[in-house]
């Protein structure tokens, strides 16, 4: 979904194209959120852009409006081959890469701009059909199966007039700075195309990467206090590791609790708890990088249209979704990332709603507390959960 949040910037300001223009009002979206208004106006005018902000704040439609932009401004060459990509988004996880060109498609509905995308779990021979079937105007994929495609010769980014590099920190995390790298080399230089690249963090690695792949970026910064916090009522319960999965089947019987996100910090914790819930009886999903691509898509789906009562995610597969409606979210553990705790309690609260997140703290990981609350800049009150959520059945 495109965040909007309230801000004196309206799109109508930007001098934007009557068809983009027309999809924003038919999505409803009339002011800029802080990292669209601060943005869009240096992208517009083909400067590269630096963007630090966290997922919700709206910097999805922040690239993909300067990208359809461009697009817009600059017709296509006479001459065209199939796989010739104009534009290309990477970003980390598939999840990412269809929200991504889902909110595209919404975007470019007026247009005759097409939208493509590469990633892994999907079938290849559809991916390449679709490819062949019509020009490549706008290409979103994961780096893994981009590289695949573009070893093959079946995708070619010689012609790429804008680049966009999405969750740059994630990207360094999961070990894609290499096939990233070989990606941009296929690229045409960095003065000759834009690029814009969005982290939710500025570590010393990631600014040391955007110095060799853009030219005089300007940095933008959208600081995490104001993603979710505000708008999320935040828990921690002190509870040893045998009571955790109790308070979460207590919580799962609680009337207010009406759709709950849960995470995990690894695959093989996310599938032993699904399975433990599932057992138990509760319509769960789960969402992990064991999981096939279709039917993690599924899942999605059947959490969306109120068939399951939650879902266990991982980090990797959660990052990017979104779902309007979370009521809660759970930290079954503590994230070994700070960061990665805004970007959890980020899956509620959004587009102004309000919304609960509690996070247990056991002997095992109560020590990450500190890190998160520095990153917080505030304190969180640890407590004993309620007796009626420590209540065996």
């Amino acid at each position: 979904m495109i965040t909007d949040l309230e801000n004196n910037t309206t799109f109508d300001s930007l001098a934007l194209s009557d068809t983009t223009l027309r999809a924003l009002a038919e999505l409803k979206f009339k002011y800029c959120s802080p990292i669209q208004a601060k943005s869009l106006p240096i992208s517009l005018s083909g400067h590269d852009v630096l963007g630090k902000a966290q997922t919700g704040t709206g910097k999805t439609a922040a690239f993909l409006i300067a990208v359809i932009e461009d697009l817009n401004n600059s017709p296509a060459p006479e001459e065209r081959y199939a796989g010739e990509a104009r534009a290309l988004i990477i970003a980390p996880t598939r999840e990412l890469v269809m929200q991504i060109a889902k909110d595209a498609k919404e975007l470019t509905k007026y247009t005759d701009l097409s939208v493509h995308t590469l990633v892994g779990g999907v079938d290849y021979n559809k991916q390449l059909q679709a490819l062949h079937g019509e020009f490549v105007d706008i290409l979103v994929a994961t780096p893994g199966r981009l590289l695949d495609f573009c070893e093959k010769r079946e995708v070619f980014l010689d012609q790429v007039e804008v680049l966009v590099i999405d969750e740059a920190d994630r990207m360094l995390d999961m070990g894609f700075i290499p096939q990233v790298k070989r990606i941009i080399r296929m690229t045409p230089r960095k003065t000759h195309r834009q690029t814009m690249c969005f982290s939710a963090t500025f570590s010393a690695d990631v600014l040391n990467l955007t110095e060799q792949w853009m030219e005089d970026p300007v940095r933008v910064e959208i600081e995490p206090e104001t993603v979710a916090t505000e708008t999320v009522e935040q828990h921690v319960y002190m509870a040893a590791g045998d009571e955790k999965l109790v308070i979460l089947g207590n919580l799962l019987r609680q009337p207010e609790v009406s759709s709950l996100m849960i995470f995990t910090n690894r695959r093989d914790e996310c599938r032993k708890l699904f399975e433990a819930l599932r057992f138990q009886g509760y319509r769960v999903g789960q969402l992990s990088g064991e999981v096939a691509q279709t039917k993690r898509i599924r899942t999605l789906e059947d959490f969306k249209k109120g068939r399951l009562q939650a879902i266990v995610a991982t980090d990797v597969a959660g990052r990017g979704i979104h779902i309007d409606g979370i009521s809660h979210v759970i930290n079954y553990n503590l994230p070994e990332e700070p960061e990665d705790y805004v970007h959890r309690i980020g899956r509620t609260g959004r587009a102004g709603a309000s919304g609960v997140s509690i996070s247990f703290a056991c002997e095992d990981d109560a020590f990450r507390l500190p890190a998160i609350e520095a990153l917080l800049g505030e304190k969180l009150k640890c407590v004993l959960p309620p007796e009626h959520l420590l209540a065996s059945k």
